[in-house]
C-alpha cells in the first residue's frame, strides 16, 4: 500500500518529537519533509541508541488525530495512534520474536 497523504496534507511532515512512554522508551520521532519516512532514535530505556529510518503510512481519523503504521526491519511490526493537536501516542508494537507491546505516553514538538 502506499502513502495517500502527502506532506502538505501531514501536518508533523518536516517536524520533530520527542515521544516519551514512561519505562518501556523515550524516542526522537523526525519526520521527513516527504510525507513518507521517518527517523527514530531511542534516547532513553532498554532500546536505547536504537535507529533506524522507516516508511510509513498514515491515516488522519481526526483533527489532528493520525493512525501512523510501518513495518521494522526485523520484521516487527508498529503502529501508533497518535494525537498531534493533544501531544498522545499510543503505540502497539509486535516484535519480531512475536511479542506484543502496548505503549501510551506523552508526544511533545521540538523547536
Amino acid at each position: 500500500m502506499s502513502n495517500q497523504d502527502t506532506s502538505t496534507t501531514l501536518p508533523f511532515a518536516g517536524r520533530t518529537f520527542l515521544v516519551s512512554y514512561g519505562d518501556h522508551l523515550t524516542a526522537l520521532n523526525i519526520y521527513a519533509d516527504d510525507g513518507k519516512t521517518m527517523r527514530y532514535e531511542v534516547t532513553e530505556g532498554p532500546f536505547k541508541g536504537a535507529t533506524a529510518e522507516v516508511v510509513y503510512e498514515a491515516l488522519q481519523v481526526g483533527d489532528g488525530t493520525y493512525v501512523l503504521s510501518w513495518q521494522e526491519a526485523d520484521k516487527g511490526t508498529v503502529v501508533h495512534l497518535d494525537d498531534f493537536s493533544a501531544g498522545t501516542s499510543r503505540a502497539f508494537y509486535t516484535t519480531a520474536t512475536h511479542e506484543f507491546v502496548r505503549m501510551l505516553g506523552s508526544l511533545v514538538e521540538l523547536a
